[in-house]
């Protein structure tokens, strides 16, 4: 059994697919020898001018609205749908 679990294969290229080495448990290691740790932050800051923040701002509003919106006439549907059909 142990021969098996030890068998290497041709495809495996040593990449890990899912890291199961959770923090917190026996045996955690802070990172793998030569990579950047998985949990560290990338440290890109990206400068918006006024214009392009005003433009993220509204599209973010409008997709929120839209999104209410439609649960607003969702609920609306079901209201009129109960009332008119179901408690006749």
């Amino acid at each position: 059994m142990n021969e098996l679990i030890k068998q290497q294969f041709d495809e495996d290229d040593g990449r890990v697919i899912c890291n199961m080495d959770v923090e917190g448990m026996p045996g955690h290691t802070k990172g793998f020898p030569g990579r950047k740790h998985q949990s560290e932050p990338s440290q890109t800051n990206v400068e918006l001018t006024k214009a392009e923040t005003r433009s993220l701002t509204a599209s973010a509003l409008l997709a929120a609205l839209v999104i209410g919106a439609v649960f607003s006439l969702t609920w609306v549907l079901f209201t009129l749908f109960l009332t008119q059909v179901v408690f006749r």
